[in-house]
């Protein structure tokens, strides 16, 4: 169970269940409710008993002295805004007076070249194949991760993602190749349901797996590659 649901901390618990009926993505709830957290931790006490001047001096805080990046403060701030709309209603101005310019940044763009080179130096099976099909179809880290075997359909060539970003379903045109590679990966284990099915500590359980592969799983290989590269400082990511 994660930090963010722990029942020790019910002020969490009812944001996260908030932000559900919100009908909020998995990604945001984590983040949202760990923003809420990092609060907490800093007043030393639970959320609902802060004044605004204390959220407005987190705030400065984050800001000035501790310097997030943009895209941070806005996260906690819309936390924030959030959970003192709803779960913990409170009618403070400086909650409509906070604003966060998110820095328009030109996208990070590697050459085929590069990803080829990237992928070469995956030596794990799973992670390989994983990384290939996510480069071939164009998919999300979570979109590839929750593949299932119902989702390929080979006769007209197509994937179907499910909940998507904006939990929008869509079809994608599937090729010959990235076909194969999907075959020859999910003959190594026959998980029933997964594409990426978890493996487990001694990489055998993939065949018996109830759920895909976690997302550190494909991160932390990720990580290690750009950092074998020295390709680190260049922002690139799964997404990008």
């Amino acid at each position: 169970m994660s930090k963010d649901k722990n029942p020790q901390c019910p002020f969490i618990q009812r944001f996260a269940e908030d932000l559900k009926l919100a009908r909020k993505s998995e990604r945001t709830v984590q983040s949202y409710c760990r923003a809420l957290r990092k609060l907490s931790e800093h007043l030393g006490h639970d959320p609902n008993q802060a004044s605004e001047d204390d959220v407005r001096k987190y705030l400065l805080f984050i800001t000035e002295e501790r310097k997030w990046s943009s895209s941070t403060v806005n996260v906690a701030l819309q936390a924030l805004k959030l959970y003192y709309r709803v779960t913990c209603p409170r009618d403070w101005p400086i909650l409509k007076l906070a604003r966060v310019k998110v820095e328009q940044k030109l996208p990070v763009v590697i050459s085929i070249g590069e990803v080829q080179t990237l992928l070469k130096l995956i030596e794990k099976p799973s992670i390989q194949c994983y990384f290939t099909v996510v480069y071939h179809l164009g998919l999300r880290l979570n979109e590839a991760l929750h593949l299932q075997i119902s989702d390929i359909d080979s006769k007209r060539m197509m994937v179907h993602i499910h909940r998507g970003k904006g939990a929008k379903d869509r079809m994608i045109p599937l090729a010959d190749v990235t076909l194969e590679v999907l075959r020859k990966y999910w003959s190594t284990h026959r998980n029933p349901r997964w594409i990426f099915p978890a493996e487990g500590r001694d990489h055998k359980q993939a065949s018996t797996a109830t759920k895909p592969m976690s997302e550190s799983s494909v991160q932390d290989v990720i990580k290690a590659v750009l950092d074998q590269l020295n390709w680190s400082e260049r922002g690139i990511s799964t997404h990008k």
